[in-house]
C-alpha cells in the first residue's frame, strides 16, 4: 500500500511548563544558619516545525492530534538550575502553510529545507529562593512556580512545489504522461477522477539536468467555487513555475473547450497565475489521425504541442520545451 497523501490537518501544540524554583538553605557542619541556595527551574520545551525535503505529505499527522513539548525540571539545592524541557520537533514537507486555526492568521509559509517555525513557546522557569535574597532579607522563604507553556491550535495546509504542473480535465492523460517521463507511478485507468491526489515525478534530462513535474487531479467546471474537491485540488496549482494544460483527444468535451474550462477555473482561483508560463499539449494523439490533429490545433493557442505517451509521438519535443522553460526561469531567479 502506498503512503496516504494528506494535505490538510488541524493539530494542537503545547509548550512545556517551566520548572519550579525551590526553597532551600545550606546545611553544612559548623554553619548552623546557612544562606539560601534554592535553584531556579528549567525553561519548558518549545514546539517547533522544521521543513524536511524528504517528505511530500502530512500523513505523519492525525487530524486533532495534540503535541506537547517536555516540561522543565524543578531547581535543586546548591543553586542547581533545573534541566530545560526537550523541544518537540515536528517535521513537515516543503510547501506547508501554517495558519492559526482560531484567528485564520497565516503564521508562515515553509518552503526551504531546514526552515523552522516556533509554534508554541515553553513556559518561563520559576525562581529559587536564592534569587530573592537581599541585604535586608538574608533568608527568604520565597520561590516561584514555573509558567505554563504556550498553547495554540494550528492548521497545516500543504501545496506541493514543482517546476511544472500537468493540469487538465479528468481522464486527459496526465498520469500516463507522468509515468512515462519519470519514475512516478500514479494510478492510471480509463475512467474519470482516477487521480484524487497529486503526484510528483523527477524528470532526468541530459548532463545532470532534471526538474520536478507534478500530476495534479482533474479539474471540472465550478472547481474555483468549490465544486467537488476543486479548491483542494487548485491549492496545488499555485506552487508551480509552469502550467502545462493537457487536453485529451477522444473525450466527450472538445480539446478547445477543455482548455477554456480548466484555464478559467485556474485563473478564477488565483488571477496572479496569469503571469506564469503556459504550455498547451494535445495528448492521446494516437486516437486520432493527422487531419484531425491539425484541425484541433487550429482551435488551440499557437505553439501547442501534439503528443502520445503510448507511441512516443512528440514526447521529446514536449520535454525539451519544459526543460528550456525551467532552465530560463532558474537562471532568471539566480
Amino acid at each position: 500500500m502506498g503512503t496516504r497523501f494528506i494535505d490538510l490537518v488541524s493539530i494542537e501544540v503545547h509548550g512545556g511548563k517551566g520548572g519550579d524554583g525551590i526553597v532551600s538553605f545550606r546545611r553544612e557542619a559548623y554553619v548552623p544558619k546557612g544562606g539560601p541556595n534554592g535553584g531556579d527551574g528549567g525553561a519548558g520545551g518549545n514546539v517547533v516545525l522544521v521543513v524536511d525535503p524528504k517528505l511530500t505529505t502530512l500523513a505523519d499527522f492525525r487530524n486533532g492530534a495534540i503535541f506537547r513539548a517536555e516540561n522543565g525540571r524543578s531547581g535543586g539545592s546548591s543553586n542547581k538550575t533545573g534541566r530545560r524541557g526537550r523541544n518537540e520537533i515536528l517535521k513537515v514537507p516543503p510547501g506547508t502553510v501554517v495558519c492559526d486555526s482560531d484567528t485564520g492568521e497565516q503564521l508562515d509559509d515553509l518552503t526551504e529545507a531546514g526552515q523552522e517555525l516556533l509554534v508554541a513557546s515553553g513556559g518561563k522557569p520559576g525562581k529559587g529562593n536564592t534569587s530573592f535574597a537581599t541585604p535586608k532579607i538574608r533568608a527568604p522563604r520565597k520561590a516561584t512556580k514555573g509558567e505554563s507553556g504556550g498553547y495554540r491550535k494550528i492548521r497545516l495546509e500543504l501545496s506541493l512545489i514543482a517546476d511544472a504542473g500537468l493540469i487538465g480535465v479528468p481522464n486527459a492523460g496526465k498520469s500516463t504522461i507522468l509515468s512515462t517521463v519519470s519514475a512516478a507511478r500514479p494510478k492510471i485507468a480509463g475512467y474519470p477522477f482516477t487521480t484524487l491526489n497529486p503526484a510528483l515525478g523527477m524528470v532526468k534530462m541530459a548532463r545532470g539536468f532534471s526538474f520536478i513535474l507534478a500530476d495534479l487531479p482533474g479539474l471540472i467546471e465550478g472547481a474555483s467555487a468549490g465544486v467537488g474537491l476543486g479548491l483542494r485540488f487548485l491549492r496545488h496549482v499555485e506552487r508551480n513555475r509552469i502550467l502545462i494544460f493537457i487536453v485529451g483527444a477522444g473525450l466527450e468535451m472538445e480539446p478547445a473547450e477543455q482548455y477554456r474550462t480548466v484555464r478559467e477555473e485556474v485563473m478564477a482561483y488565483k488571477p496572479d497565475l496569469e503571469e506564469l508560463d503556459e504550455i498547451v499539449v494535445l495528448s492521446k494523439a494516437d486516437l486520432i489521425d493527422e487531419k484531425e490533429r491539425a484541425s484541433i490545433l487550429e482551435t488551440l493557442p499557437e505553439g501547442s504541442i501534439v503528443i502520445s505517451a503510448v507511441t512516443g509521438l512528440g514526447m521529446e519535443k514536449f520535454l525539451h520545451r519544459i526543460g528550456s522553460a525551467v532552465r530560463r526561469l532558474r537562471n532568471t531567479e539566480e
